[in-house]
């Protein structure tokens, strides 16, 4: 069986941290990586970095570690992480499809249990229009845009 690949962990925010509660050392290593791009983008000097650094590897709880990015702009999501969160909305949307699909097919059939014919499948229309959007709205180009840049 194939491993998959961790997904990384996003690092603590402030509001997040629970007081008290002890971390990973994925948690600490998320900061690490946090402050290395706060570092590149120069948010950080070398030695800020040094001191937040050597201090996140020291963390023993949550809100210790919330400390050392709180005065930073969350990170921007992966290429990957975007992809992955996409996909994952664009079977969500189908879910709900297949749902509507269930429910409307359920309605015509006691419909027409009830009166003794089943005549026309009516729910073939609005499916019909619902999978046509939801395609195009897959297909269109620059369909979606990240939520930051406003």
């Amino acid at each position: 069986m194939e491993e998959q690949p961790e997904r990384p962990v996003e690092p603590m925010r402030k509001q997040d941290a629970v007081p008290g509660v002890r971390v990973s050392d994925q948690e600490r290593d998320a900061v690490v990586a946090h402050l290395a791009v706060a570092l590149t983008e120069g948010r950080l000097d070398p030695y800020e970095h040094a001191e937040r650094v050597e201090a996140a590897l020291a963390a023993r709880t949550a809100d210790e570690l919330a400390v050392l990015t709180a005065d930073l702009p969350a990170p921007r999501p992966s290429s990957e992480e975007r992809k992955r969160k996409e996909l994952a909305e664009w079977y969500a949307e189908w879910r709900a499809w297949l749902g509507g699909l269930v429910i409307m097919s359920a309605i015509w059939g006691v419909s027409g249990l009830r009166d003794g014919d089943y005549g026309f499948y009516w729910p073939v229309t609005p499916l019909a229009i619902w999978a046509a959007v939801l395609v195009a709205s897959a297909l269109r180009p620059g369909g979606k845009k990240d939520d930051d840049t406003a």
